[in-house]
């Protein structure tokens, strides 16, 4: 949907030439004057050299004046062949007979859209009058011969190709066409001549038209002055889909002062755009696609010829102007994927001439009716698309939105629109497609919406939408394809007998509710949708046959039941979480996701991952939670697509096989809750792309590998819980620098913890909510994501939607010893520390406060000693603490967060003070109060009024015994004194 426009297409002017001239030819009496034999005889070897099924040259009988032959015009004054329009022929084939070379006059030769499957030859450099030689898409391929250099009367020269089947090795040759008006060498690799090409176009005074588009240039003069170009009469530049590698703008091509068409999209181009520009004639701009990292210039807003602008994810910055309403040519604009941030101003509503606006995926804010809430009358009348999602734009949709006139497409979806949808939509008879997903709204969908007759395609999933839609709802909607309402609380109520006036290809219902049971029946109409999305919506029963040959379809959350057969047309199946039952159904070539989890499958799974020769597609395969038996079959080398593998929580056995490491692209690997044994495969190491690892709840043993941790450098996710591993805990296992979640939890790893676990830097880094880059599916309709079990606070949770914020230490329950590392306390994101149940000695590390968003701290039952660490009482995140029965002394720090904690967690030490009913020894068995935080956060503050007093009384019982000391009758006095009062 990126470009509505039609009317700059490249060569235009050169097809209405043609035809004028045919019809001028052919409308002028030529009774006089006759094709010349010898030029009709060239002709008819040209034509018997090439195959022609489409009987392109029937016309050419050699008993008729080729004058009058199809594609043949010829000169009225001299009878010579002067033109050959032999265009638009696909399966025209074969060679190009050096016959032509007898058409001394041909001004004009078009060989274009043809499948000739040839080199072009080099003879056609010698038709010396060719002013126009058009060979684009004809099918030629190799390079491009320099004789083309020798047509010095050539104006027009296209021999744009496809897919760069066409080279030149050097365009020295282009320098000899100084007549040159319009080139078009679009397709044609000319990576051989990138550092000069622009010397070379600079020898063509002449030059109008120059299009490179695709052509494999790495670099674009870098000349700031256009004085030093000589192609001061170019009118259109597209430089389009090449590489200048980061290069900036030059500013020279803004100072083209006749430029009415540029076009720099795709190039990976840098900003900032230049200030100065001189090409205020622009009709046409498109700077998509790059890295411009610039405001909007304000020179923009002053092309007031300017018909068509591009920007889209371009890193556009800042605001639009409401100077914008000086382009009052404009009739397409977009800013689509930018960071455009602020008002839309409100002028653009007034804009006559706008048909295209697309403002899609920004920053921009404000209440819409701010923006929209007066529209002219011929913003009315001419706006076709309006295209705002994903925005910050809030507010209610005003009803004047329902006035549009020649409205198409219509997007708001993405924002946080609230109130009820407007009714007055339902007047937009030519709109074709409808976006209002992720909004706020309240209420129901109009029941006027059912008069979109229209209407293609209609997307209202996750708008808060609730009640009851009927079929009035859908009356007159005979043109909708695509139907995607999910997550909203509606009760469709039609008849049983109901047939919808529409035929899908795409529905998607997920948590609606249907009346009865069942499937509902009118979905057996929808034969045609390749799209069917039923999740949660509560149906139960068996599953007509014909939704297998679906290519995607999604059932999970619901109470279905029965077989599944072999799968033949299936790409995306998603059944998890019903009643599913029997063998695993075979899978076809066309399969590339499938989640069977949670059902009741059952039997082996060597027939199902062994039983073909044929290489899968498959990237997810999910059968966790089934009754599956037996050994893991040792059969993953025709799986080399998979991405994700989880046969968690079944029943299999035997060993991890060693063709598992034919899964070079596995980025998850679980096969947690089984019965599987012996030691992880050392051919894991060739999956070098996984990001997780979950082993836990099996019978696993022997060591953990040091190449785990310098092999598998981009692991996320380790979780080895409840296995027979043994050994030391492998320092390399600190290299894994990604690493989120560490869980060796339940074995037997003796030695110390190693020291480097600072080096675990994801756990001190700010996560969110995209830092786990496991696709969770290849299809951008699919819900399929990836989860953890992971042990923290007393319990196995499971994590899904937030598994990228989730960090996790757990080595309780082994056997380690030595001293709890440091460094550990680096780690100021790690959310659970979990060391209880081994044989730790040493202190708490005192700077355990740092950890500012711990929840969860178990160091329970080792021989942990001395007093806790004050710092302790400023980890105000934790919410669960377990530090009981390890060899600790003296007071319990307090802080609110502390003290809020139960007896139970710190029991079995010998600790006072509250939470425990044991008060410490001091002044009325108060506990001393924690030194207070630093203001900056990274010390201790002094209470100066503590010191001050000690001091004081330091000082001062000091000078009396000082006085005593030196003055003999003071204290002679002084004791005689003492004396006395005892007595």
């Amino acid at each position: 949907m990126r470009d509505f426009n039609t009317n700059h297409t490249p060569f235009l002017f050169i097809s209405i030439f043609s035809i004028f001239s045919f019809k001028l030819s052919s409308s002028i009496p030529n009774n006089d004057i006759f094709c010349h034999e010898i030029e009709k005889q060239s002709l008819i070897k040209f034509k018997q050299s090439l195959k022609d099924p489409n009987d392109l040259f029937s016309s050419w009988d050699s008993k008729v004046d080729c004058c009058k032959w199809k594609g043949v015009i010829c000169s009225n004054s001299t009878g010579h062949v002067e033109q050959l329009h032999l265009q638009n022929n696909p399966s025209l084939q074969g060679q190009i007979n050096p016959s032509l070379l007898n058409l001394k006059h041909l001004r004009f030769l078009d060989l274009s859209q043809n499948n000739l499957t040839q080199t072009i030859p080099s003879f056609l450099g010698s038709l010396r009058n060719l002013h126009h030689l058009n060979l684009s898409n004809a099918g030629f391929h190799g390079s491009v011969p320099p004789t083309i250099g020798n047509l010095s009367n050539l104006e027009t020269l296209s021999m744009s190709g496809d897919g760069n089947k066409l080279a030149s090795d050097n365009l020295e040759w282009l320098s000899g066409l100084r007549k040159l008006q319009h080139v078009d060498m679009s397709f044609v690799n000319l990576s051989r001549s990138s550092s000069n090409w622009w010397k070379i176009i600079n020898t063509l005074p002449s030059l109008q038209e120059l299009h490179f588009q695709n052509c494999s240039l790495v670099f674009v003069s870098p000349l700031s002055n256009a004085s030093t170009m000589n192609i001061s009469s170019l009118t259109l530049l597209d430089l389009s889909h090449n590489n200048f590698h980061s290069q900036s703008i030059p500013p020279w091509i803004f100072q083209l002062t006749k430029l009415e068409h540029l076009d720099l999209s795709f190039t990976s181009i840098n900003g900032p755009i230049p200030t100065v520009n001189r090409a205020t004639k622009l009709r046409y701009l498109d700077l998509s696609e790059n890295r411009l990292n610039s405001t909007i210039p304000d020179w923009l807003y002053s092309c007031k010829e300017l018909e068509f602008a591009y920007f889209s994810y371009s890193f556009m910055l800042g605001y639009i102007s409401s100077d914008v309403a000086n382009l009052t040519s404009l009739k397409t604009l977009s800013f689509f994927g930018n960071q455009l941030t602020g008002k839309i101003p409100r002028e653009i509503s007034n804009m006559c001439g706008l048909e295209f606006l697309f403002l899609t995926y920004n920053q921009l804010e404000g209440d819409i009716s701010d923006s929209f809430g007066n529209m002219s009358d011929c913003f009315l009348n001419s706006i076709k698309l309006l295209c705002l999602r994903s925005n910050q734009l809030y507010g209610r949709i005003p009803d004047s939105f329902g006035d549009f006139k020649k409205i198409q497409f219509l997007h708001f979806g993405g924002n946080s629109f609230s109130g009820p949808i407007p009714g007055s939509l339902g007047k937009l008879s030519s709109l074709q497609e409808f976006s209002l997903y992720g909004n706020n709204f309240s209420g129901s969908l109009p029941e006027s919406y059912g008069q979109l007759s229209s209407l293609e395609e209609l997307y209202i999933d996750d708008c808060l939408l609730q009640g009851t839609l009927t079929e009035k709802h859908f009356s007159n909607l005979k043109n909708l394809r695509i139907l995607s309402a999910s997550a909203n609380c509606l009760l469709l109520n039609v008849s049983l007998d109901w047939v919808p006036p529409f035929h899908l290809t795409a529905l998607k219902v997920a948590s609606w509710r249907f009346v009865g049971a069942g499937i509902p029946r009118w979905i057996e109409s929808q034969r045609s949708v390749s799209e069917l999305d039923l999740s949660d919506t509560g149906i139960s029963g068996t599953v007509p046959s014909w939704f297998w040959e679906i290519p995607f379809l999604n059932l999970t959350r619901n109470n279905l039941r029965g077989e599944i057969p072999n799968l033949s047309r299936a790409r995306y199946l998603y059944v998890s979480s019903n009643k599913f039952s029997g063998s695993l159904p075979g899978v076809g070539d066309a399969l590339v996701e499938m989640d069977l989890s949670n059902n009741s499958f059952l039997g082996f799974m060597t027939r199902f991952v062994c039983n073909s020769s044929q290489t899968h597609k498959v990237e997810i395969l999910h059968l966790a939670g089934n009754q599956l038996i037996g050994k893991l079959p040792d059969c993953w080398k025709e799986w080399a697509s998979l991405k994700y593998l989880n046969l968690g929580d079944n029943k299999l056995s035997g060993v991890i096989p060693n063709s598992i490491g034919f899964l070079a692209n596995l980025q998850s690997l679980n096969l947690y809750r089984n019965s599987i044994s012996g030691h992880i495969p050392s051919s894991l190491r060739n999956c070098k792309q996984l990001l997780k690892i979950e082993l836990s709840e099996n019978h696993l043993d022997g060591s953990l590998q040091p190449w785990i941790g310098t092999t598998l450098v981009k692991l996320r996710i380790l979780i080895l819980r409840s296995n027979k591993f043994n050994g030391e805990i492998p320092s390399e296992i600190c290299h894994l620098i990604s690493l989120q979640i560490l869980d060796l939890s339940q074995n037997k790893f003796s030695g110390a913890i190693p020291n480097c676990v600072q080096n675990l830097t994801a756990m001190a880094t700010k996560r969110s909510l995209n830092q786990y880059d496991y696709s969770s599916s290849s299809y951008n309709g699919a819900s399929f994501i990836d989860s953890a079990l992971v042990a923290t606070k007393g319990s196995i949770l499971q994590y899904d939607t937030i598994l990228s914020l989730v960090t996790n230490i757990d080595l309780s329950s082994n056997d380690l010893c030595g001293e709890i590392p440091n460094g550990v306390t680096s780690l100021v994101e790690l959310r659970s520390l979990n060391l209880s149940k081994n044989s730790l000695t040493g202190l708490i590390p005192r700077n355990v406060g740092d950890m500012k968003e711990l929840e969860s701290l178990d160091l329970s039952r080792n021989f942990l000693s001395g007093q806790l660490p004050s710092s302790l009482s400023l980890a105000y995140a934790l919410n669960h603490l377990n530090l009981s029965y390890n060899n600790l002394t003296g007071g319990i720090p307090k802080g609110t967060q502390i003290q809020s904690f139960d007896a139970s967690s710190f029991v079995g030490n010998d600790l006072c003070g509250p939470p425990l009913t044991s008060g410490c020894n001091g002044d009325d068995g108060e506990v001393m109060t924690v030194a207070k935080e630093g203001k900056d956060g990274d010390g201790l503050e002094v209470d100066w009024l503590y010191v001050f007093v000690s001091c004081g009384y330091v000082v001062g019982f000091s000078v009396v015994c000082a006085t005593l000391w030196l003055n003999k009758s003071w204290r002679d006095a002084y004791f005689a004194f003492i004396f006395k009062e005892n007595v």
